[in-house]
């Protein structure tokens, strides 16, 4: 009894700080999946299930905003580092890590914007929506800049090797899917004149 008491005695005064950390690792995985599914149903590379895999990329795209919310709103009760709630909402204002810190608030409010753009497709366009959604993948990658460069885990072995099973897949599949269009351009292209067979007319008039 006496060493549970010692134990919550000294996790309790960094209890928010555990809580966001808690809550930024979960989103890290939660955006991940989500670049996956999404990249996945995008690029064609999975034919069947479009329905439900469309359902599983918004549930995990709104579990990723939920857990970032919680990442950065708990940080209010830390008693270390007592931002403000402007320091975790508007970039550059906290002076804790201020670059790190930035790249992590642009993050957020970019995949909240592209995010919940989904539910104004109608008013958007769905060709532009589709458009700026693309750019959701660019908002992920600064959120791992910002998980990286700031995460006191960011150092821990398994805090890599969890960042590297969920970002490395997603990584490959955003590689696919940009370098896709380029091979798709390249073999529909006419081959130059020298390179491409006699047709049947030429043969004729040369044999």
């Amino acid at each position: 009894m006496t060493a549970l008491t010692s134990l919550a005695t000294g996790v309790a005064p960094h209890l928010f700080w555990l809580a966001s950390r808690a809550a930024g690792s979960a989103a890290l995985v939660l955006a991940s999946l989500s670049v996956c599914v999404g990249l996945s149903m995008g690029g064609r590379l999975v034919k069947k299930r479009t329905s439900e895999l469309r359902v599983l990329h918004e549930a995990l795209s709104l579990a990723t905003l939920a857990a970032l919310l919680v990442h950065g709103l708990t940080l209010l009760g830390d008693s270390y580092l007592r931002p403000s709630i402007l320091d975790v909402s508007i970039p550059f204002v906290s002076s804790y890590k201020t670059f790190w810190t930035a790249s992590g608030i642009i993050a957020f409010w970019a995949l909240a914007a592209l995010g919940l753009g989904y539910y104004a497709r109608a008013r958007i366009g769905v060709a532009r929506w589709r458009a700026l959604h693309r750019f959701t993948a660019l908002a992920w990658l600064l959120g791992i800049v910002h998980a990286l460069g700031e995460g006191s885990d960011a150092g821990q072995l398994w805090f890599l090797a969890m960042t590297a099973v969920v970002v490395i897949p997603a990584l490959a599949l955003l590689l696919v899917r940009t370098l896709a269009p380029a091979r798709t351009r390249t073999a529909s292209a006419p081959a130059p004149a020298h390179m491409r067979a006699p047709s049947a007319a030429s043969q004729a008039a040369t044999g």
